[in-house]
């Protein structure tokens, strides 16, 4: 029960990793606040839990993440965790991109884990310190396949990158640690899809997994997550872990 009596607000959680993450909290005893703007998915998810409130919110408006906080804070008393897992994809490169495009992906995937950590941030505060983990990609590492080819998404993540070591520093005297995550494949439908049944013929999925046939589940990613966000990670901050069986060490 690494995370008993604690409490979670997890981002774009109906599905894939988010819901992964949900999981691996609650088995590990936290109480989990769960937002998705896909509100029956969320609802279909979530029916059955204890300990989870399901949340319909858009986290790319500041007037919503104030409601998500005053209602996690209602039901559960406190903000231990955040996870900005919420994150939105545009197959478009440099090319192709319109501004209204590239301005939408930056309003989920970076104004909305900078809104979380401001609105969420003062509760962490008010109970001793907390732990943010920021869900990057191995796409603010390098490009390539690692992005898909969406410059909007690279960005994105290259800019959580950099404010997650801003708001290490910034957030450290308040005993308020923020790291990011950084997964390559992660085998949810939508990539199984992708690639494809016959998975072992796969020579593009190969050359990208050293570790192969290993290739990260969704809870691979959620096990590292939860990690960071429990006490054993109390001394790291600011830290940046890559889970993507090897791909980008080639």
């Amino acid at each position: 029960m690494r995370l008993d009596g604690k409490v979670a607000i997890v981002t774009g959680a109906a599905q894939g990793l988010g819901k992964g993450i949900v999981d691996r909290f609650v088995e590990e005893g936290c109480s989990v606040v769960a937002l998705d703007v896909q509100e029956e998915k969320l609802k279909e998810t979530f029916a059955d839990y204890e300990n989870v409130l399901a949340l319909r919110a858009d986290v790319s408006s500041e007037e919503e993440w104030k409601n998500v906080v005053e209602k996690a804070v209602a039901a559960f008393g406190k903000i231990d965790i955040l996870v900005n897992n919420a994150a939105i994809f545009i197959y478009k490169n440099v090319l192709a991109i319109t501004s209204e495009e590239f301005m939408r992906v930056q309003s989920v995937n970076s104004l909305g884990a900078v809104l979380g950590m401001k609105y969420v941030a003062p509760e962490m505060e008010k109970v001793g310190g907390g732990s943010i983990v920021n869900v990057d990609s191995i796409g603010g590492l390098v490009g390539g396949a690692a992005d898909g080819g969406c410059v909007a998404y690279s960005a994105s993540k290259g800019a959580m990158r950099a404010f997650t070591k801003h708001t290490a520093i910034q957030l450290a005297p308040k005993g308020i640690r923020c790291n990011t995550v950084h997964p390559g494949a992660i085998m949810t439908p939508p990539l199984r899809a992708f690639y494809g049944d016959n998975l072992e013929n796969n020579e593009a999925l190969k050359a990208s997994c050293p570790l192969y046939p290993y290739i990260s589940e969704p809870r691979d990613i959620a096990n590292a997550i939860l990690f960071l966000a429990s006490d054993e990670a109390r001394t790291i901050t600011g830290a940046e872990l890559v889970i993507d069986c090897g791909a980008v060490c080639q």
